[in-house]
């Protein structure tokens, strides 16, 4: 069986709106006897769409009709109707994902297509899909290297780095190529964020709405934008600056980084020189990719160009896999489907030091959903052990309960997505943990990754395995 499936990413950024669609070719791979295991045997973008400036009512709403218009154009300049797809994602990224009416737009345009993955990422969620979909975390693991991907767009500079193609930190700073804008044909500030206005009075620049800048100003304030990201990277003694251009916590820094990548809006001034007007954007995009391009970063690391950059999070929003479930899964009640819920793996590296520290970073991660105290279901991945003893499910299932202890206070069940087949025992002991009081869903012989969705279906085979939909928001696997 080969079947194709078309996908669509949309992305709504800061600066800009772009799509992509994707044909997606999968098979079923079992032999006739078998349960069918159902993959993706090749993935291909089929259409990228023109770079739009994301259109705004004002610098805290945005135009959820001008975006749902170009979004329906170039469906039609694609040739594909909406009943031609199969899934897809919207996301929402950067500043834009702050503004008033973030979520209202998601609305509109989800209902373009069937099940999207319909998503507001979080600073650390786009990071992550961003650094899968330049192609970072594929190099981090195709070398054994430890990667830095820096995506640098209007409003925002999300870090992830990848260790053999695993995350292991990430971090979100608001530095960005929009963060200033300019009238046309001239240097007059229309717009300034705080941030940056108090970035420039650091630098004794009197950075306002409405006063004409000189370029040695601009570059001076992008020069100190570049110098922050080298701060935060480690090769310049960490200043105040850091601590407020940050938007949650900062990079551990215990790590040695082997190479960075550029990915976003700016990152293309950042590998070659503009020999067109630097204002023609109307802000300070093409010269902070100048400053970064001249800044220590370039000599103080391995840089290297990733596969994608302007088009790093809207080419990761769109392939998928689907799969079945192993035959010893566990539910303590029939909640299915289950749909689009995001996937929160801990590291196996993790895993491996007895399970001491499962809890810890458990609790870290559950906060790239629950933003501004959006609570949502979560699905939890772990690789898991093979032929466990019980000490070491019983292990696995307390330090479960333990990292996920303010999220099991919500009305959603406890899911677990384990790799290697221990789902049944596991599901069980933590529905035991749980004193029976909370409904829990254990699934195994399913590998997930951080930034990927999944969808759980029906069971099947009566009730022995259940389908299993993953989305994942990266194109490069």
């Amino acid at each position: 069986m080969i079947e194709n499936m078309i996908s669509v990413g949309i992305d709504i950024g800061t600066s800009t709106t772009q799509l992509v669609f994707s044909k997606i070719t999968i098979e079923n791979t079992a032999s006739f006897a078998s349960v069918p295991r159902i993959k993706i045997v090749d993935k291909e973008v089929i259409y990228r769409s023109d770079i739009y400036f994301t259109p705004l009512l004002s610098q805290t709403e945005i135009d959820g009709e001008k975006v749902r218009e170009i979004v329906e154009m170039e469906y039609k300049k694609a040739g594909i109707k909406p009943s031609d797809l199969s899934t897809g994602a919207v996301i929402i990224t950067g500043e834009t994902a702050r503004k008033e009416n973030a979520s209202i737009v998601l609305k509109k345009l989800s209902g373009l297509a069937g099940d999207f993955v319909v998503a507001t990422a979080g600073p650390d969620l786009e990071a992550i899909i961003a650094g899968k979909g330049a192609g970072a975390s594929i190099l981090s693991k195709n070398e054994s290297k430890v990667v830095a991907n820096l995506d640098i767009g209007g409003g925002t500079t999300n870090i992830a780095l990848f260790q053999n193609g695993e995350v292991i930190d990430t971090c979100c700073l608001d530095i960005g190529g929009r963060l200033i804008k300019l009238q046309e044909n001239t240097q007059r500030i229309n717009y300034i964020s705080p941030k940056l206005r108090k970035l420039a009075s650091d630098i004794n620049i009197d950075a306002v709405e409405a006063k004409a800048m000189e370029i040695q100003q601009l570059r001076a304030i992008t020069n100190k934008m570049a110098e922050v990201l080298e701060e935060v990277l480690g090769i310049r003694k960490s200043t105040e600056a850091l601590k407020y251009m940050l938007t949650g916590q900062d990079l551990k820094r215990n790590y040695k980084i082997d190479y960075v990548t550029f990915s976003g809006g700016v990152a293309d001034y950042i590998y070659s020189e503009s020999d067109e007007n630097i204002f023609r954007f109307g802000d300070i995009g093409i010269i902070l990719g100048e400053a970064i391009r001249k800044s220590s970063m370039m000599k103080s690391f391995q840089i290297k160009k990733p596969q994608e950059t302007i088009r790093a999070t809207v080419v990761g929003a769109g392939s998928h896999t689907v799969d079945i479930s192993g035959s010893t899964i566990h539910y303590t009640k029939d909640l299915f489907p289950l749909k689009n819920i995001p996937i929160i793996k801990i590291s196996e590296d993790i895993e491996l030091q007895e399970h001491t520290r499962l809890s810890e970073d458990l609790r870290e991660k559950i906060k790239w959903f629950h933003q501004e105290g959006n609570e949502q279901q979560i699905a939890v991945a772990i690789k898991g052990v093979k032929n466990p003893s019980f000490k070491e499910v019983n292990s696995i299932s307390q330090e479960l309960v333990k990292g996920m202890e303010d999220f099991l206070k919500t009305a959603y069940p406890l899911l677990v997505v384990v790799e290697n087949d221990m789902a049944k025992a596991l599901g069980q002991t933590l529905y035991n943990h749980l004193s029976y009081k909370k409904d829990v869903i254990c699934i195994d012989t399913i590998g997930v990754e951080n930034g990927d969705y999944i969808d759980i279906g029906k069971p099947l085979a009566n009730g022995r395995v259940v389908p299993v939909v993953i989305k994942t928001l990266i194109f490069n696997s």
